[in-house]
């Protein structure tokens, strides 16, 4: 049985206060993890071309 098989049994034997804690645990984890990637990758300049696409439409009076 892999990790994930494993995790999942144990999901569902979970009281459902236990679910609830756990889903809002996970999507806490799950927001930081991609916070933490979007930064990375915003450092690495990775998202330069999509803030120029932006910042063209912006200009062009499109969006926001």
């Amino acid at each position: 049985m892999s990790k994930i098989e494993a995790l999942e049994k144990e999901i569902e034997r979970l009281f459902r206060s236990e679910l609830t804690a756990f889903r809002n645990w996970f999507l806490e984890f799950d927001a930081e993890a991609w916070d933490r990637q979007i930064e990375t990758d915003a450092a690495q300049g990775k998202l330069d071309h999509v803030t120029e696409i932006a910042i063209a439409a912006r200009e062009r009076g499109e969006g926001p």
